[in-house]
């Protein structure tokens, strides 16, 4: 776990400091959980569209795809709701935006809380990831 909380406080940019996995933790129960899933294991059948065309809530767990986006994309998600640039023009979401709720701070720590639990093969493939990204 120490290893996860040293990659949480380097991925959302509070190397200064740890990031408060405990208030993470707390808002993620508080804000995410009920779409989420408090275990972060997402909706079911979340690769499927549900009746109404809009997506349910995915997984932020190692089955899920949050691990592939880039740092600033998940704190706009975060904080903006799936809008653009984080998604198509028109594109219908039933996730919301935390602007009005939530600090960046408090955004920051939800954000360490779910990367403090991907596995070290999830965490060593992001890093892989976000590098060659970097390197574009």
């Amino acid at each position: 776990m120490r290893r996860s909380v040293v990659l949480a406080a380097m991925v959302f940019g509070c190397a200064e400091s740890k990031p408060d996995l405990a208030l993470g933790q707390k808002i993620y129960g508080q804000h995410c959980g009920a779409c989420h899933g408090m275990k972060l294991e997402g909706q079911p059948e979340w690769r499927k569209p549900l009746p109404n065309g809009r997506m349910p809530a995915p997984p932020h767990d190692d089955s899920g795809h949050t691990w592939h986006h880039p740092d600033d994309v998940l704190f706009g998600i975060t904080k903006h709701g799936l809008v653009p640039p984080y998604a198509p023009a028109g594109y219908q979401s039933d996730m919301p935006g935390f602007a009005g709720q939530l600090s960046d701070g408090e955004i920051r720590a939800v954000l360490a809380y779910i990367a403090s639990h991907w596995s070290s093969e999830v965490q060593k493939a992001r890093g892989e990831m976000l590098r060659a990204r970097a390197r574009r």
